[in-house]
């Protein structure tokens, strides 16, 4: 659907906050951790938003692979990571640094940028980017 609208109607993340007030009311209060991805073209507009996996109460699983299955199918310039930690505390895990260095080296092989990496909680989100983890 985001495809067949007109190109200056899809959203654009120019900044972090631009990604954190997009997907707060879409993910950020769902009863179990659900990992995603948004698609950006080159302009950083929004191709597509993709769950790719749902978990538990504190965790989900995530492979390169499911991240940048989409990412390569819709010719992805770069992507934004996402989830949500059901506590509603968004402060990054030592987990989720890891995996986050893991995706952003893969995209690095494939060529596409990991630009940002967004945890959303309780009506707040933390952005990697923002705090200099990314």
């Amino acid at each position: 659907r985001l495809l067949a609208e007109p190109q200056e109607q899809r959203p654009v993340f120019r900044a972090p906050k631009d990604a954190g007030r997009y997907l707060l009311p879409r993910f950020g209060e769902r009863p179990v951790e659900e990992f995603g991805v948004l698609i950006l073209d080159t302009r950083n507009r929004l191709k597509s938003a993709q769950v790719i996996s749902k978990g538990s109460l504190n965790g989900s699983l995530v492979h390169p692979r499911e991240v940048f299955r989409e990412a390569v199918t819709c010719q992805a310039a770069g992507i934004i990571l996402f989830h949500n930690h059901p506590s509603g505390d968004p402060t990054p895990s030592r987990e989720d640094l890891e995996l986050t260095q893991r995706l952003r080296d893969a995209g690095r092989i494939v060529g596409i940028d990991v630009l940002d990496h967004i945890i959303l909680g309780a009506g707040r989100f933390t952005s990697f980017k923002d705090v200099a983890l990314l």
